[in-house]
């Protein structure tokens, strides 16, 4: 195994010169999703790949709960948690430093990750690429930062495979629109289908690809899980950026937000989110 990275010796986290436009933003609707994530619920994919005192790299980390959560695991192993956004990396390191948990965090760049060739065990990536212009050139930077046969763990959504009940014509419109959207931002809303060929063009081998699930259909995740897609609907990112677009006008958004509302209050509700997730080799 790879020697550990020293945080004291490692370069600092660095922005790099492509940007993307975050679909979602950093709205509280969205880290109200973004705070419930474990490393049970979403990198199940990955845990029985993971040994005590490896050094891991989480991309994207958001709010951090999945990195503290692996870093948990994986001590004395050295975890950082890299994310573009400073104010979201400055939630993430309180919420460590609260929780008495040994993961680090900086701000840093998924094309241009700022530590030395070779300096990790594996490297995370959930719910990233599908927001990337360039994902593939992501992936390369993540193998350039792996040892040689360290692992990639990547999970994204694949929103075509998406599937609800009762129908609802709006939450139809809603996944049209939420592609037009992506689209538009140059990403891949449907990237998890897309995983195994990406980790291949990036250079990575002996790709395990598997499909992760969350199920919202009991009264209280119905509730939780309606009630932050309906306020996103109109307050995040993704609503000023479909407005902006001229994709869809405010009425539609209230109407698609009212249809998530019926939804979370139909006794027969369920909502089935899918994913795709690749553990490959350096």
């Amino acid at each position: 195994m790879a020697k550990s990275v020293s945080l004291s010796t490692a370069p600092a986290c660095h922005h790099g010169g492509v940007r993307d436009t975050y679909t979602h933003g950093h709205h509280e609707s969205v880290l109200r999703s973004h705070t419930w994530r474990t490393a049970e619920n979403s990198a199940a994919y990955l845990l029985p790949s993971l040994v005590r005192g490896m050094s891991l790299l989480d991309v994207g980390c958001g709010p951090g709960t999945v990195t503290a959560d692996l870093a948990a695991r994986l001590s004395p192993g050295t975890v950082v948690g890299v994310d573009a956004s400073a104010g979201v990396v400055a939630e993430a390191k309180e919420r460590a430093r609260r929780a008495g948990s040994g993961a680090a965090f900086c701000v840093g760049d998924a094309y241009g990750l700022g530590f030395a060739d070779a300096a990790f065990d594996v490297v995370h990536a959930h719910q990233v690429l599908q927001h990337l212009a360039r994902p593939v050139e992501a992936l390369c930077e993540m193998r350039r930062v792996l040892r040689p046969g360290g692992l990639v763990a990547v999970r994204d959504s694949d929103y075509s495979a998406f599937t609800w009940a009762p129908a609802d014509r709006w939450l139809d419109r809603w996944l049209d629109l939420y592609h037009e959207v992506t689209a538009a931002n140059g990403a891949d809303a449907d990237a998890g289908r897309r995983l195994g060929d990406w980790v291949a063009e990036a250079g990575f081998s002996r790709p395990r690809v598997t499909r992760g699930t969350w199920v919202f259909d009991d009264p209280d995740r119905r509730q939780w899980w309606g009630g932050l897609w309906a306020d996103r609907v109109v307050h995040s990112d993704f609503a000023a950026q479909a407005l902006s677009y001229g994709l869809a006008g405010e009425a539609e958004l209230e109407a698609i937000a009212a249809a998530f509302r019926r939804w979370a209050d139909a006794a027969d509700g369920t909502f089935v989110v899918v994913h795709g997730e690749v553990v490959a080799v350096r």
